[in-house]
């Protein structure tokens, strides 16, 4: 997944210090972008972010926009939103009720909503 931002440094401080994701690249004024990717390192997926020099207009996330994280750990999980809130990001209420049968929901800096869900994926 790939998506622009306009706040690269809260976005940053979002996944790698309140969700504790890995980063695991970054670049800086490449063609006019800068931008910082998230993951595993070892697997063939990531999250990446990238800001434009000039602030651009950003498409509007919905409440089904959804991110989500398996966290089967619930103990990891409880420390995960405990520290966001801590950071200022508090739970919001999903809009389809099954993410709040054993999950959390909480909104990035931009708006875009990440469910920690407690069990072990799919």
């Amino acid at each position: 997944m790939a998506r622009p931002t306009n706040q690269i440094e809260k976005i940053i401080d979002f996944y790698e210090n309140g969700l504790g994701l890995e980063k695991i690249g970054e670049f800086h004024g490449h063609d006019g972008y800068d931008g910082v990717l998230f993951g595993a390192p070892g697997h063939s997926y990531h999250l990446e972010f990238t800001q434009c020099e000039e602030p651009m207009e950003l498409p509007c996330p919905t409440k089904e926009h959804l991110l989500v994280l398996y966290i089967p750990n619930l103990f990891e999980l409880q420390k995960m939103v405990h520290k966001l809130a801590v950071m200022g990001y508090r739970e919001v209420e999903p809009e389809n009720p099954y993410w709040g049968r054993g999950g959390v929901t909480i909104e990035d800096p931009d708006g875009w909503r990440i469910v920690l869900m407690n069990t072990a994926g799919i």
